[in-house]
């Protein structure tokens, strides 16, 4: 039974489909409008990859549908992304078009496999400093990755997306960079002007069909995406290499970590934008991973959520699932029905849709939102950004997330102090024998030693009292501390009190060795005025012992008074 729940949890399900209102004409429009908008971008992506348009397209089929189904989002719309081309720009390079359906099928199964494991809600850990500069260095990679297309060449030998597009400048051709850029030019401005005449107009497609059809009839020297396939290939195991495939894990692993962290991401982002109901991260990872596998077996990529499409979708209307499905459909009509056609499109009309596409990535508003929060929100914004476009995608969230942690640790740090107290009126003469200190905030190990020097520092009193209950955190390099202020101070004969340990740290400080460290069980306390009383009754018996002491004869007085007054005996002298 258990089993069957735990299933169910990742299956799909008629509940899926259903809305608080009818929604069929909204999600077949929302269908329709987004096929239109993935058609140029997943010709696109394909071409970027280095795979193929062919291979994005299919992408953007066989993924999309598996994932509207199986996924954890009601409005997620999941096919080729920028950021993934920019993963597999390099695996083509090193191994050739041929390995990224085997990296597809590799990818998919680690992904599912995480779903599988319930690990989804990691990417609630990642800090929005850390995806904002990571979504700007995607933005800045997707733009020089069309450099050269843009100019008529090729990219320069190198997987530096800056380095690529700057040595591309090197291979200019006179006869073709003019009708290159006058396409990418008209596609952008027709992509930016035409929404504003009417926001319903699909500007990329629009931009498309008269830039290909100029060219054609103009026979103009731009190069074509050139033979599409006019049916779905056939499902196929990817071939299988035990040396490519041993080559290829590490490849794989980073695919699977962007195309987890990208859905989910976008799955984020499409529940916080619409009101059709929460995305499940388990099962969206759990569903993904399945439309990876499923475009690897059919010589697609690896797929992932994406967030313009889906913000597409929302902004159609969409409400279920059966927008994404519509979406894919549209696309296999154009593959059996305008294959030929689509194969005339210009590479450098796709290269103006993608520059259009990075540069709308880009929000000016979110970026001077990000840099003016904070100096330390600032800079991990900043480390991201950087290190996504000199070297790598997931070692940039990595170190993005690491950064975020040193700055949150160090206000964290910052946020405990020592404080010490007067105590409570009325005065008695022997209060100056008594030091308070109050732990404030966390007491944990990036604060630790901080503290323990301003407490084990004390001089000239018998009694401190340590009050713990404005303590929020402790840790046990915290609790440890504690242990080592009692144990050092003790030492010094100095008597400890520990007043209001909270009840969820009392095992910690109990495990720890906290209690065991007082000179005695009933030095905690629940009450400061009880522990107060306890320390003023202390300070008062030592100094009546002390001052007793004084008046009292020393007990070898008269040995050495009679020592003194002796007489000398001489006649063992000289």
């Amino acid at each position: 039974m258990r089993l069957y729940n735990y299933a169910h949890t990742l299956l799909p399900s008629w509940q899926d489909y259903r809305s608080a209102r009818p929604t069929r004409r909204g999600d077949l429009v929302a269908g329709i409008t987004v096929g239109i908008v993935a058609l140029p971008l997943a010709l696109a992506f394909g071409v970027s990859s280095g795979a193929g348009a062919a291979s994005g397209l299919v992408t953007a089929i066989v993924a999309g549908i598996i994932a509207a189904v199986f996924g954890g989002s009601n409005i997620q719309v999941s096919g080729p992304t920028g950021a993934m081309v920019v993963v597999l720009g390099p695996i083509v390079a090193a191994h050739g078009p041929g390995a990224v359906a085997l990296v597809s099928l590799m990818a998919g199964v680690v992904v599912a496999t995480a779903g599988v494991l319930k690990i989804g809600r990691i990417v609630s850990y990642i800090p929005w400093p850390v995806i904002e500069g990571f979504t700007l260095g995607i933005a800045v990679i997707i733009f020089l990755q069309q450099v050269p297309a843009a100019i008529g060449t090729k990219a320069g030998p190198s997987s530096n997306a800056f380095v690529a597009a700057t040595l591309s400048f090197g291979q200019l051709n006179p006869g073709t960079i003019f009708w290159t850029l006058a396409a990418v030019v008209v596609v952008a401005l027709l992509m930016v002007l035409l929404p504003r005449i009417h926001p319903q107009l699909p500007g990329s497609i629009i931009a498309i069909i008269v830039v290909s059809v100029t060219a054609n009839l103009a026979n103009l020297p731009l190069a074509r995406i050139g033979l599409l396939p006019h049916s779905l290939p056939m499902p196929s195991l990817p071939a299988l290499d035990a040396a490519t495939s041993i080559s290829l894990i590490g490849p794989a692993l980073t695919v699977a970590a962007l195309a987890a962290i990208e859905s989910l991401l976008s799955a984020r982002v499409a529940a916080s934008i619409s009101d059709s109901g929460p995305y499940d991260a388990d099962r969206e990872l759990f569903g993904q991973g399945l439309a990876s596998i499923a475009s690897g077996f059919f010589g697609g990529m690896p797929a992932t959520g994406a967030i313009a499409r889906t913000a597409v979708n929302v902004r159609s209307g969409a409400q279920t699932r059966m927008a994404a499905i519509v979406h894919a459909l549209v696309l296999v009509t154009v593959v059996y029905l305008a294959a030929g056609v689509v194969g005339q499109i210009p590479l450098a009309a796709l290269s103006g849709v993608l520059m259009v596409t990075a540069t709308r990535m880009i929000s000016l508003a979110t970026v001077r939102s990000v840099v003016r929060s904070t100096r330390a929100d600032a800079t991990v914004f900043i480390v991201t950004a950087l290190i996504t476009v000199s070297f790598d995608l997931i070692i940039a969230v990595g170190i993005g997330i690491a950064v975020a942690a040193f700055f949150t640790l160090r206000t964290l740090a910052n946020s405990g102090g020592v404080h010490r107290e007067e105590l409570p009126f009325p005065a008695r003469a022997e209060d100056d024998q008594i030091a308070i200190f109050r732990l404030d905030g966390a007491l944990f190990f990036g604060a630790a030693d901080r503290m323990l020097e301003r407490v084990t520092r004390i001089r000239n009193v018998r009694v401190v009292i340590l009050r713990m209950s404005q303590l929020q955190v402790l840790d046990a390099t915290g609790a440890r501390t504690i242990t080592d202020m009692v144990t050092g101070l003790e030492r010094r004969g100095i008597t400890v009190l520990i007043k209001g340990i909270q009840p969820e740290h009392l095992g910690l400080a109990t495990r720890v060795g906290v209690l065991t460290s007082l000179r005695h069980q009933k030095h905690l306390f629940a009450s400061l005025d009880d522990a107060v009383e306890h320390a003023r009754s202390h300070v008062a018996r030592a100094t009546a012992k002390q001052e007793l002491k004084n008046v009292l004869p020393d007990p070898d007085y008269k040995q050495r008074l009679h020592l003194a007054t002796a007489p000398t005996d001489l006649s063992h002298g000289q």
